[in-house]
């Protein structure tokens, strides 16, 4: 874990570390340890937000990780065609590969540090599946697939489709060397991801090395939260631990401060983070299964559509 890294950090542009005596350093609110469960057709996911108010996640929905896990052969698993309206899936693969297929023609491979930002907008139906090379060897698995809102104004656009390659992600490294980081989408210090949002918001997978301490410029308009893909550190300047499987929420402020442990569980021995901040709707939120909309009759409305075939068909060949 991961595909997409370097030899040596210090050969990047690098991250400038804000000064204390100018900026203020978001708290640690709470740290939530993730439900485990499955998903589709029965790959383990963890629940990475399932326990945090909406309040604090606003504008994202949910997240799910996938894995990690190392398939025996046959194991490997995927979902059924299933419909989406009024908000994006973002599908980040940290190992592995992974079909995405979709009514409005968008679709691909991913594997290794790729990512797929599907916009449902006003809706279609979409199957993931792993390929038949990996169903037949088995082998190691492992992403997120993370759900952004849209506004009320955007959630009848048409569907859009963004084929982020790993290549194309933004690497960046702190003063220090002690971390490397991915800019998935949105900026941190002037640094822009490759990924278009209609929603304002950064996604950053840090891989921290045991002992380091990152602290990176956060927008003050933002939201602040962490995920642990995998090993062991702290979070905010008072420490808070927290580990793989746990998220945390961070309170007001404009940095953000991460440390990872000197001694790590993970596959590559380093703390791996994703970092996540949005501007907030603040608009009502009415979840219900694959539809995101503002309201109990939009819901309703969404699920006459899809059953009526309005939100797209499955190909001929179903696959």
């Amino acid at each position: 874990m991961p595909a997409v890294t370097v030899d040596n950090p210090l050969t990047l542009p690098r991250v400038t570390t804000p000064d204390p005596a100018v900026t203020s350093a978001r708290p640690v609110l709470t740290v939530a340890t993730a439900p485990e469960g499955f998903e589709g057709e029965g790959f383990p996911v963890r629940r990475a937000f399932a326990k945090i108010n909406q309040k604090y996640l606003d504008p994202f929905i949910m997240m799910d990780q996938m894995g990690e896990v190392d398939y025996a052969a046959g194991e490997p698993k995927g979902t059924p065609w299933h419909p989406h309206r009024g908000f994006e899936t973002v599908t980040y693969i940290i190992d592995g590969t992974f079909i995405h297929r979709d009514s409005h023609g968008g679709g691909g491979t991913i594997t290794d540090g790729d990512t797929q930002w599907m916009t449902a907008g006003s809706g279609l139906l979409h199957i993931e599946t792993p390929p038949e090379s990996l169903v037949r060897s088995g082998g190691l698995f492992h992403g997120l697939q993370l759900w952004v809102n849209l506004p009320a104004s955007d959630k009848m656009i048409t569907p859009k489709y963004q084929d982020i390659r790993g290549g194309s992600v933004k690497l960046l490294s702190t003063e220090d060397g002690g971390a490397l980081l991915r800019v998935i989408a949105g900026e941190l210090d002037g640094h822009q991801g490759p990924g278009t949002t209609f929603t304002p918001i950064t996604m950053i997978h840090a891989s921290v090395s045991p002992g380091a301490q990152i602290t990176l410029p956060w927008r003050a308009d933002f939201n602040a939260l962490a995920y642990g893909l995998a090993g062991n550190g702290s979070a905010g300047t008072e420490h808070r631990p927290f580990h793989r499987g746990q998220a945390v929420v961070f309170g007001d402020g404009d940095s953000i401060t991460i440390r990872a442990d000197e001694k790590q569980d993970s596959r590559d021995n380093n703390f791996e983070v994703v970092l996540l901040g949005g501007l907030p709707i603040r608009e009502p939120v009415a979840h219900y299964g694959p539809f995101v909309m503002n309201s109990h009759r939009e819901l309703q409305q969404a699920m006459e559509d899809f059953q009526a075939g309005r939100l797209g068909t499955i190909p001929a060949d179903g696959h």
